[in-house]
């Protein structure tokens, strides 16, 4: 369950802005590619910040979202070198071991301050013990790893995430006046706690909504392939399917791919998440209700400011003004949380202005549609 105390963030302001502190400034050059390490150049630049440090990112794959890579990696990339912060982001490409070399390998080097989005919750205590054990700060990013015990927790309003996708689903199948009928839920995979925490939103709207039956619920565990699969057998079994919640893009692009092969893509809905330039095409194509947009420029922020904290000794409190429960541990853990936005057809322009998706990468093959919806 999630609980905010304090003052709560402010909103987004359309899809770009909001409030999380305001200790970063200016940074220095950065390198990018897999494994970038980002350090700050003082006496190239009179407004780069006096904090100084070494974080270490452990992202946790390119499979179940391209988000990792185009997204999270860059802005946090960007939010360290503004923050005049050394930093090392690795990926972990779906592998635990893996993941559990990078977290001895980031110890080794001396990170001040260690931010990790699980794999799966014992992969992820094991780390989180470990960079405890060496005095080292430990943020959760994205996803909570439950009895982890992590200091700090970055991210979305998970629950809403996934009352956005219900209710898209619901408002993109009235709007073709379909106002009852079967659906189904693609989910996440079991082992990431925000998967339970979007199957939580979207179970409930739909719910209290009552006007489609659940027919289907499996889990597509975040890999476009399996999902696809999960959807045969479901249109095997009903036919008269009108609507899929699909966890993410990923999958929501593995479903779509065999509705195609069915002849049924747009005749049957899907939602998705991550804005991704895959995503939002099919948006723009009538396959997709809707995408979860999560800016993850903001996220990166608010793990950097978090980390600038940590670093130069100061009270975090006035940036993680929130909490999450870890039902595991019975504890609240201090957190960032944003807050998503429901894009569709005529808001995809938006996630290009926000500089989180590419008009080019998303335009190719429907240039018409894109200047439809005014996406350049």
């Amino acid at each position: 369950m999630v609980r905010i105390k304090g003052a709560r963030l402010a909103s987004l302001v359309a899809v770009g802005a909001l409030a999380f502190g305001s200790l970063a400034a200016c940074g220095s050059d950065s390198e990018g590619g897999n494994g970038s390490s980002s350090g700050g150049d003082k006496n190239s630049d009179t407004s780069a910040p006096e904090a100084t440090g070494k974080v270490g990112v452990i992202l946790p794959d390119s499979k179940s979202s391209v988000r990792w890579e185009t997204q999270d990696r860059p802005n946090l990339e960007a939010a360290f070198k503004a923050a005049g912060l050394e930093s090392i982001i690795q990926n972990a490409e779906g592998s635990p071991d893996t993941f559990g070399q990078l977290c001895d390998q980031m110890i080794t080097e001396g990170v001040q301050v260690l931010i990790e989005t699980d794999l799966d919750p014992d992969s992820g205590k094991a780390c989180i013990d470990k960079a405890k054990n060496a005095g080292i700060a430990v943020i959760d990013y994205d996803r909570l790893t439950l009895g982890g015990g992590a200091d700090y927790y970055v991210s979305f309003d998970n629950v809403k995430v996934g009352a956005l996708q219900g209710q898209g689903l619901i408002d993109g199948l009235k709007a073709k006046d379909v106002t009852k009928g079967n659906i189904a839920f693609i989910n996440g995979a079991a082992t990431d706690n925000n998967a339970t925490l979007f199957k939580q939103g979207y179970e409930q709207v739909i719910k209290d909504d009552g006007s489609f039956t659940v027919v289907g619920d499996q889990t597509g565990d975040w890999d476009p392939d399996t999902a696809g699969k999960v959807f045969d057998q479901f249109y095997a079994a009903h036919p008269d399917l009108v609507g899929l919640v699909t966890a993410n893009d990923g999958m929501a692009g593995g479903v779509i791919a065999r509705m195609k092969a069915a002849g049924v893509e747009g005749k049957i809905l899907v939602t998705g998440q991550d804005a991704t330039a895959e995503g939002l095409a099919n948006v723009l194509q009538g396959y997709q209700a809707g995408t979860v947009f999560k800016n993850t420029s903001l996220e990166a922020k608010a793990a950097a400011d978090l980390a600038i904290a940590i670093i130069k000794g100061e009270d975090p409190a006035s940036i993680a003004t929130g909490s999450v429960n870890d039902s595991k541990l019975g504890v609240d853990v201090p957190s960032v949380l944003a807050t998503p936005v429901w894009i569709t057809a005529d808001t995809v322009k938006d996630v290009v202005a926000a500089e989180q998706a590419s008009a080019a990468d998303i335009c190719k093959g429907i240039e018409k549609l894109c200047t439809k919806y005014g996406v350049a």
